[in-house]
């Protein structure tokens, strides 16, 4: 979406160099996901060394002698300061919180002084699944509406922002089937066959665009095309092109795919605009044999 925008708002734009950057921008979203996991990474370092700060103290105190070790032996954690593979990864991508340290102990003050970190701080029990959903609980809660956090990873790279959600969700993915020892997910889960569905979707829209937008025209005649919202019209050219053009894909899902991402880009109405126009078309389409799908289930959708 975010390529094709980029695309049809530039005169003589070049496609291969647009989908070049396209591809250039999910190994972006990889590095956000590392990001997050080195944050969850280096707080816990944070922890560890206010531990040996408080231990030595002029005049250290009985909880300052023998802390709560709960937090820092939290299994996931643990895992991650002592997993090479991730570590490596994070040498060689270059990704690293050392120069925001600042923040990142004000994120570990802040968890602290919060209900979940007491409450599970609570209690006495190591318990795997406890570890793994209170990891998630702090990422989903606190760390992926954290408006701080948000605005560093924005001034990082301009497209996080955008790309929080996705890393954000891997993230927690990755948290879910942590069992005993970490291991991280790739971004996609086959790689050949999602570039090819990229490609094949980010060109066929360009190749497409004048009939869509000729066929959506003719079903909203009480608006004039230009008014309707940017996003809209691209939301609907790429749910045609998936419909008409990728046929491995079924109908309701890749209508209720843009629904949903017309109700984070788009107006507030769009959902109901984009659900009611490409009914409309659908029903058009069906009735003149454009809509061919392959595979088990698909060719009744």
């Amino acid at each position: 979406m975010q390529a094709l925008y980029g695309y049809f708002q530039h005169e003589n734009a070049n496609a291969k160099l647009f989908e070049k950057d396209m591809f250039k921008s999910l190994d972006k979203i990889y590095d956000l996901y590392l990001t997050i996991f080195s944050l969850l990474n280096h707080i816990h370092h944070t922890a560890l060394v206010i531990i040996d700060e408080h231990k030595n103290k002029k005049l250290p105190n009985q909880e300052d002698l023998n802390p709560n070790l709960k937090f820092v032996n939290n299994y996931i954690l643990k895992d991650l300061e002592t997993n090479k593979s991730f570590q490596d990864l994070l040498e060689k991508r270059k990704i690293s919180w050392q120069n925001d340290f600042d923040l990142v102990r004000k994120l570990f003050f802040d968890l602290r002084a919060s209900d979940l970190y007491k409450t599970y701080m609570q209690n006495s029990n190591n318990d795997q699944n406890e570890d793994r959903q209170f990891l998630i609980d702090y990422v989903v809660e606190q760390l992926s509406e954290n408006e701080v956090l948000q605005s560093l990873f924005e001034d990082k790279n301009m497209h996080w922002a955008d790309d929080a959600f996705v890393a954000f969700n891997s993230v927690v993915r990755t948290l879910e089937k942590t069992n005993d020892k970490f291991s991280l997910m790739p971004l996609l889960r086959d790689e050949k066959d999602d570039f090819e569905f990229m490609s094949a979707l980010f060109n066929r829209t360009i190749m497409y665009r004048a009939d869509f937008k000729e066929l959506i025209g003719k079903h909203t005649k009480n608006w004039e095309l230009d008014r309707i919202a940017n996003m809209d019209m691209l939301l609907m050219e790429m749910a045609l092109t998936e419909i008409v053009y990728i046929p491995t894909i079924p109908v309701k899902a890749s209508l209720n795919e843009y629904i949903d991402i017309s109700k984070e880009y788009s107006t507030p109405q769009s959902k109901l605009f984009l659900n009611g126009v490409l009914d409309q078309i659908i029903i058009e389409l069906r009735r003149n044999n454009k809509i061919n799908k392959i595979g088990k289930g698909l060719k009744e959708d």
